[in-house]
């Protein structure tokens, strides 16, 4: 989810998982007796194209920015805050109570970041990690100054990319790849019991939701990012394609740009904004202060809006992303665009 990187590359989220755990024979026989296998362990997951076999619950993670607090966020979730060594995720705000100051407080290995706002090869080595996680394999390209998974490996790190990350491309990314992530992670650490909570109170959640709006007319919403500039026109930093979408479904709306992109985001003139029709507006915050300011400056802007009419939009900033905490943006979404039916 967006740390001064590549527009494109910073907004991706999503999930997979590589290399091989601990210099680890492919023999799970093998590894056991050269490295004792911990209780409920081995673990083997396909990520990516690649299959890593995990003999023990890492204990030495490394998050990489991404632009996203998915992993992160999940980690806490499954509380697992105490098996980061360095976090580079942030968005300083979240709808869930206290994620923000927990984020925070994590240990950041006191890394000079790269140009792209990331972990860079050699001190990623030095913090001597057995996990690290990337939204999507972009934090493990070589051309990027990163170090790569065959590199992590060959120091005993296992990597992972989040769901809809291998190719980088996350307009096909849904709730269902927030569900993915916890789970692999719940099987990594062996807490899959913990994954299954989650997954299942959010499933619950939203169901819901849905149930409450279902039948209700469809509002024409714009999905877009606070005060970002991603392209070469003025609304470059448009949502087309991705989780929000699958989001807004649920909530009872609809993406009023879908059809303007087919990739992730859409770069917008203003004419082809002041054309659409938006009865609701979901403006997402990324490190921005005020986030709301920025939303009754739009309806200002575009008067003829239904939705400038009715003063009708909200905020959001981690729920709305891949993660644990998807359900709240659903909720508060589905509130906004059909408050009567709570």
């Amino acid at each position: 989810m967006l740390t001064k990187r590549p527009a494109a590359v910073a907004l991706a989220g999503a999930l997979c998982l590589a290399t091989a755990a601990c210099g680890a024979s492919s023999s799970p026989t093998a590894q056991t007796a050269a490295e004792g296998t911990a209780p409920g362990y081995p673990v083997t997951i396909e990520n990516c194209g690649q299959t890593t076999t995990y003999t023990r619950a890492p204990s030495r993670v490394v998050v990489m920015n991404g632009a996203s607090v998915a992993e992160v966020s999940a980690l806490l979730a499954l509380g697992l805050e105490d098996r980061i060594v360095a976090n580079v995720q942030s968005y300083g705000m979240s709808e869930v109570d206290g994620r923000a100051k927990a984020i925070k407080a994590l240990p950041d290995g006191n890394i000079q970041l790269n140009d792209a706002y990331d972990i860079p090869r050699e001190a990623m080595l030095g913090l001597s990690p057995d996990l690290v996680l990337s939204t999507t394999s972009y934090g493990f390209d070589s051309k990027n100054g990163f170090a790569t998974r065959d590199e992590l490996e060959s120091v005993n790190a296992n990597s992972y990319v989040s769901p809809q990350g291998c190719d980088q491309d996350t307009s096909r990314m849904t709730v269902e790849d927030s569900y993915s992530l916890l789970r692999d992670l719940g099987k990594i650490f062996h807490v899959s019991d913990r994954a299954e909570r989650i997954v299942a109170e959010s499933k619950r959640k939203i169901s819901e939701v849905s149930a409450k709006v279902e039948g209700e007319k469809t509002p024409n919403v714009m999905v877009v990012f606070s005060n970002m500039s991603m392209g070469g026109n003025d609304f470059s930093s448009v949502a087309a394609h991705g989780i929000w979408n699958d989001v807004l479904e649920r909530a009872g709306g609809r993406n009023a740009f879908a059809s303007a992109s087919k990739t992730s985001f859409a770069d917008l003139s203003k004419e082809t904004v002041a054309a659409e029709p938006v009865d609701a507006l979901v403006v997402i915050s990324y490190n921005d202060p005020n986030p709301a300011a920025y939303a009754r400056k739009l309806l200002k802007e575009f008067p003829q809006w239904p939705a400038a009419k009715t003063n009708r939009y909200t905020v959001l900033s981690d729920s709305i992303y891949l993660g644990p905490s998807n359900d709240l943006a659903v909720d508060r979404i589905a509130r906004m665009l059909h408050p009567d039916a709570f």
